[in-house]
């Protein structure tokens, strides 16, 4: 399955679509499970897992399965997110709460990645998880999206999945793949893929969008996991840490980290918002501390040794835009903090350098620059909009970061 190039560097290959990859199972969380130990079980990813379904219905079923155990959920999930930013908020929404089980979904907002880019963000993950404890046992899944089947009718894993599988047989990390029982189920006519109201003859309603599972389809997923669960019943408890001696791509993405902005990096006139304060009771769990700057000129400016930094922020309808500028060159033009989608603030990182040299140091700044953007892009959301748009919700030049996102090292002046 990881078959590679002549240089050794992994090559995408299609992947066979299996319902179940046991490889090393999940032995360690299952002995303290059936020992009647705390347990703590995690789950990273998108939308899809953020909403109250197959994550609150498989800890359910691990609650009445193993009656004696003391089962903990870590909710990690972030909607509209992959694992270009799961692999940098692993440690602080995930790992930090100590994991027994981590499970990791990103298999649709991954769709659209490369190959070579989910293996760097998917290895990050695993060797950031059992470095922090070898005992630690990691399950992914492949959820379904419309699009999806035209691999699996195939008999193959969507690409996103695929390459996850690679990755996964390499760490021999086991594998569910939810989407695969979808689509054999819609192929027998037991189930619509998509649909604006519930079908006739009893069929599963899956979804509305072909992509957010109904409460049917959810069922699904959670049926999957206790199936999966089961099959892997026998499996030994394994310490994972021998497996941190080779990788799968020498350029993963271990060392991301979430660096508080601190103080001391800002210059001109900022606000730290008040934990009670609307946007920190709503973001602050993910974002630790929200600076907010309203007026122009004010500076965020930090150095690091690596080759990414990133920063975690908000978009909204009040959003301002920025100059961006790396070791004394200031990007063409001023990155807007707004987009079509700006009725509502939501969290968003915004790409401040990129495959710099990692063993040297460098200077970031972002600037709040003196006009607003334009809001015209949100116009068919609105009902009247030239009337909207001349309101204060969508006037201002506001920034609002929370975590710098580096793969490197913050360096102190």
């Amino acid at each position: 399955m990881s078959a590679t190039t002549q240089a050794g560097m992994p090559e995408y290959q299609p992947v066979k679509a299996e319902h179940f990859q046991p490889r090393d199972g999940l032995g360690n969380v299952l002995e303290k499970l059936r020992n009647g130990e705390r347990v703590n079980i995690a789950y990273l990813g998108g939308s899809i897992t953020a909403a109250n379904g197959w994550r609150v219905k498989t800890r359910e079923w691990f609650q009445e399965e193993f009656p004696k155990a003391d089962i903990h959920e870590i909710h990690a999930a972030i909607g509209g997110t992959g694992s270009d930013l799961g692999v940098f908020r692993v440690q602080r929404d995930a790992l930090r709460h100590e994991p027994d089980l981590l499970f990791v979904e990103f298999a649709v907002n991954d769709g659209g990645a490369s190959p070579e880019r989910i293996w760097k963000a998917m290895e990050g993950i695993v060797r950031q998880t059992w470095a922090a404890d070898p005992t630690t046992d990691i399950c992914f899944v492949y959820t379904y999206r419309v699009g999806y089947e035209n691999d699996l009718r195939d008999g193959n894993c969507p690409r996103a999945a695929g390459a996850m599988e690679m990755l996964a047989d390499h760490y021999q990390i086991p594998s569910i793949n939810f989407a695969k029982k979808v689509v054999e189920m819609e192929q027998a006519d037991e189930l619509v893929f998509k649909a604006d109201s519930a079908p006739a003859n009893g069929l599963i309603h899956f979804s509305k969008d072909g992509v957010h599972p109904l409460g049917g389809g959810h069922q699904i997923y959670a049926d999957m996991v206790a199936q999966g669960v089961e099959l892997m019943s026998e499996s030994k408890p394994v310490d994972h840490q021998s497996k941190l001696g080779s990788t799968f791509v020498e350029d993963h993405w271990q060392a991301a980290k979430m660096v508080p902005v601190d103080k001391s990096m800002l210059s001109g006139d900022w606000e730290q918002l008040p934990e009670d304060s609307t946007l920190a009771r709503r973001f602050g769990n993910r974002m630790g501390a929200l600076w907010e700057a309203t007026t122009p000129g004010a500076k965020l400016t930090f150095k690091f040794r690596g080759s990414t930094a990133k920063l975690y922020d908000l978009l909204g309808p009040d959003g301002g835009q920025v100059i961006i500028s790396v070791d004394g060159t200031p990007r063409s033009k001023p990155v807007p903090r707004f987009d079509s989608y700006c009725t509502y603030h939501r969290i968003a990182t915004l790409s401040l350098a990129n495959n710099l040299d990692a063993d040297e140091t460098h200077t970031v700044t972002v600037e709040v620059h003196p006009e607003q953007p334009d809001r015209q892009s949100v116009a068919f959301r609105l009902k009247n909009p030239e009337e909207e748009l001349k309101a204060p919700k969508y006037q201002g030049t506001c920034v609002r970061f929370g975590q710098i996102l580096i793969l490197g090292d913050i360096v102190s002046e």
